[in-house]
């Protein structure tokens, strides 16, 4: 099949080429012989002109492959070129081309009428006023909203993006989506909606002091995301104006992309599931890959302040995790050997329920 296409283009191209030669014998022949005040028969005129028509042919045949090589190359020249230009700027730009081009014309039409000059006056401002539309349109784009933001709809609802990993405001400033991301987990494209960058924002010229350094924390995770992160990061601009609420537009986005969102919000994780949209919580995730504990077992716990219920003692663990040990409270400040009893896991992280180890085995206070 392969080969058959390509003698379907060999032979097209010797047909172009043998118009060519046609056309360009016929008009020396012709030019030729009124220079010389020859009157030529038409059909010698005829005859020299197949003549060259099929020495073109043949030259074109031979050159095809390469010709065709030739193309390839230019095409994958032009192809890579385009791809490193965003689409919105490559819309923009044919768009303020088109227009300028169209002004160049009518121009043309009253400049044609000068003498002399008139045709080439039309070219050079035809061509001017193209160039003047694309540069102008490109150099305020930010302001081409109705441009962007259309072609921006248009393309969230395209299948690609159904692997697309949408960022939620509390995992941003989280800042754990960094290490998965590195990891290679994710797959897919990680959208951050504009909106959300635009509530991180707000958060970080808000006045409260903790709220300030929550919103600059969460765009340096940004700025470190698109730097380290193996999977694309995007940012999509797409907004519903008459949706108020982060929320709500988070999970509008992600049924319009058919994404999934990534977030450690307790609530927004419940009104995902009422909805039918996928979620990602990072802390389900933590919590999974946290070493399984078992009744029985024995550890080590550092009491570090007394508990809710009376006698109890609070230890961590280097993961965070929780340890209630009952009757710990007198160990506050010393590092035990505890027995673990039970483990609770809820949606907000993992429990363990611990005791100190018999009497006769607490000569490991230490």
């Amino acid at each position: 099949m392969k080969n058959l296409m390509q003698q379907i283009i060999r032979f097209l191209i010797m047909i172009i080429g043998f118009t060519l030669g046609y056309q360009l014998v016929s008009f020396s022949f012709s030019t030729i012989a009124a220079f010389a005040g020859v009157e030529a028969t038409p059909m010698t005129n005829i005859g020299a002109s197949i003549f060259g028509g099929v020495v073109f042919a043949l030259i074109t045949y031979i050159i095809s492959p390469w010709l065709s090589n030739l193309a390839t190359t230019i095409n994958s020249w032009v192809e890579t070129a385009l791809k490193s230009i965003p689409t919105q700027d490559i819309a923009v730009g044919v768009t303020g081309l088109v227009v300028g081009l169209l002004i160049g014309y009518l121009l043309s039409l009253a400049l044609s009428r000068i003498p002399f000059v008139g045709n080439y006056l039309s070219v050079i401002v035809t061509l001017f006023t193209g160039y003047f539309g694309m540069s102008l349109m490109l150099n305020r784009k930010e302001e081409m909203t109705f441009l962007t933001n259309l072609f921006t709809r248009q393309r969230t609802d395209k299948s690609n993006f159904r692997n697309a990993k949408i960022l939620d405001t509390s995992v941003i400033i989280d800042g754990r989506i960094v290490d998965i991301a590195g990891t290679g987990f994710i797959e897919g494209t990680i959208i951050v909606p504009g909106f959300v960058l635009e509530e991180l924002q707000h958060i970080a010229d808000s006045s409260d002091t903790l709220k300030r350094n929550r919103g600059r924390r969460g765009l340096d995770i940004l700025n470190k995301i698109q730097k380290e992160s193996q999977v694309p990061v995007q940012i999509v601009e797409q907004d519903f104006d008459d949706i108020p609420e982060v929320d709500s537009k988070l999970i509008k986005l992600a049924k319009n992309m058919k994404g999934k969102i990534i977030t450690n919000d307790y609530n927004l994780n419940k009104v995902c599931e009422l909805q039918g949209v996928p979620v990602l919580n990072i802390n389900e995730l933590a919590n999974s890959v946290k070493p399984v504990v078992l009744p029985g077992e024995e550890m080590v716990a550092q009491i570090v302040k007394d508990g809710k219920e009376a006698g109890q003692g609070i230890a961590y663990l280097d993961d965070g995790t929780m340890i209630v040990v009952e009757g710990g409270r007198r160990f506050i400040g010393n590092t035990i050997d505890v027995v673990v009893t039970s483990v609770l896991q809820t949606a907000a992280g993992r429990m363990i329920f611990a005791k100190p180890k018999t009497s006769e085995k607490m000569s490991g206070v230490r």
